[in-house]
């Protein structure tokens, strides 16, 4: 972790051990070797848990990423002054220079498309598309002042999971699985879920990037086996496995303790994840231990794939001391009919995302798993109207401003935090950027975005790069 010398992030320790001892010419290199690997055939030290830098409240993450972009003005921040508007370009004064890839800066406004109703004790302002996140209203933090430094969406969602734009730099989920390790052994510290359409960031998205591949997420499938070529072929028994799988870790740990690559170790730790995952991942799968009473607050058909399966398998991970869970639901870049394309996705993931909450909170649970909701950025005050591509009734990209929300994990439930002006065009109160909310999710976690570093080619690295600050009015 951040506490390790750069000469053992960059060539890591097992190598600066064994080098010593075969330097020395005193012959214990094996004997160091085996000291070393003690323990570690069925987990690696990579994912030994470690202490964080300080007591958060925070023990893993679930992040419900709504690929595509959401827009805030018609699921979280209601503007009458569009209504106003409605039909009418946007003042010059409000537009400045801005350039959008689809409309022209001058486009009619148009008003937000569904009603909306204030909620819980807190009174927070929901549309009514989302009845299920009104019921737990007063355990999220709704945060209405998001903005991002993205415009098209594959650049948007790497920088809003790595902090960076292009490809190359370690995720979130990377981030916090290095600098904590997890408390599994049967499952990956970092697991990958996804519904809907194709995700525009890729793998980019869950990449450890420079970081050993060792804490890259691994991708479940929602259907089907749950991760491909795991399976034995016919004719091939557990005990057979388990031999050449010895086999292969010996001649591995030779190759390991001669070059020292620590990618070495990670082919090592994926062949054991591997084996196993193949009894871990289907009793993992397996819902038929779930109450009716469960099911039907997800609104799950075990029997089906969906986004509400994902949530409830995303529960069943945390109770096994999985890490850090994403689970992607793509869809929602609604450029033509955003009623339609909102009211869908709504009806796909507004029922499991609130049960999600409540599920955790009622298992004794929430207070100790931080769950993140939202896109990639907003979409505009303006309609999309464009006959020639067949679109009507849209929203373009905005990155100026936009909505999220968080709940459990060290966040103060019941708030409404940030404002944008009355068009929902600027953030005007309490400005909240991307990088201040990996800060945040960190924090919650027990890790300090300034310290949690990793030395690459000469630099040390973070996950916020040289910027963020904790959103502390969020923290409970």
């Amino acid at each position: 972790m951040n506490c390790h010398s750069p000469y053992l992030q960059q060539r890591g320790t097992d190598l600066s051990r064994r080098w010593f001892l075969r330097e020395c010419g005193l012959g214990l290199g094996k004997v160091g070797l085996a000291s070393l690997l003690g323990g570690r055939a069925m987990a690696s030290d990579a994912f030994a848990p470690q202490p964080a830098h300080f007591g958060g409240k925070a023990k893993a993450v679930i992040h419900l990423f709504m690929a595509g972009a959401p827009s805030h003005l018609e699921l979280f921040d209601y503007k009458p002054t569009l209504v106003k508007y409605d039909g009418k370009p946007l003042p010059p004064s409000v537009i400045g220079g801005q350039r959008y890839a689809f409309i022209r800066p001058d486009a009619n406004v148009m008003a937000p498309q569904f009603k909306f109703a204030r909620h819980g004790q807190s009174g927070m302002e929901l549309g009514e598309t989302l009845p299920h996140l009104a019921k737990v209203a007063d355990d999220i933090a709704l945060i209405r002042s998001i903005h991002t430094d993205q415009f098209n969406h594959a650049p948007a969602q790497i920088f809003f999971n790595t902090g960076f734009s292009q490809p190359g730099r370690p995720c979130i989920g990377s981030w916090a699985t290095y600098g904590l390790g997890c408390s599994t052994q049967n499952l990956p510290a970092f697991v990958v879920m996804s519904t809907g359409a194709g995700i525009s960031g890729g793998t980019a998205n869950w990449s450890s990037g420079f970081l050993p591949t060792s804490y890259t997420g691994v991708r479940l499938r929602n259907q089907g086996d749950v991760i491909l070529d795991v399976a034995n072929p016919k004719g091939v028994d557990t005990r057979l496995q388990r031999s050449t799988l010895d086999t292969i870790r010996s001649l591995n740990e030779e190759n390991l303790g001669t070059i020292g690559d620590p990618e070495i170790r990670t082919r090592i730790d994926s062949y054991e994840m591997a084996f196993r995952l193949q009894s871990s991942a289907p009793e993992l799968m397996d819902l038929k231990n779930e109450t009716k009473a469960t099911l039907d607050l997800y609104g799950c058909d075990p029997a089906k794939p969906s986004f509400a399966r994902a949530c409830l398998l995303a529960r069943r991970m945390i109770e096994r001391g999985v890490r850090f869970i994403n689970i992607y639901h793509e869809g929602w870049d609604a450029h033509s009919d955003v009623v339609g394309n909102h009211r869908s996705n709504c009806q796909a993931t507004d029922q499991a995302s609130a049960a999600l909450v409540q599920d955790l909170k009622q298992r004794g649970l929430l207070d100790e798993t931080l769950v993140v909701w939202g896109g990639e950025f907003g979409r505009t005050p303006m309609v999309e109207n464009n006959p020639t591509l067949g679109r009507s009734q849209g929203r373009d990209h905005h990155p100026q401003a936009y909505s999220i929300w968080m709940a459990g994990g060290g966040i103060k439930g019941g708030i409404t935090h940030g404002a944008t002006d009355e068009m929902g065009f600027h953030v005007v109160q309490d400005p909240v950027h991307i990088h201040d909310v990996q800060a945040t999710i960190l924090h919650c976690l027990g890790l300090d975005h300034e310290r949690l570093t990793f030395e690459f080619q000469g630099r040390r690295f973070r996950l916020t790069d040289v910027f963020g600050n904790v959103v502390k009015p969020l923290l409970a």
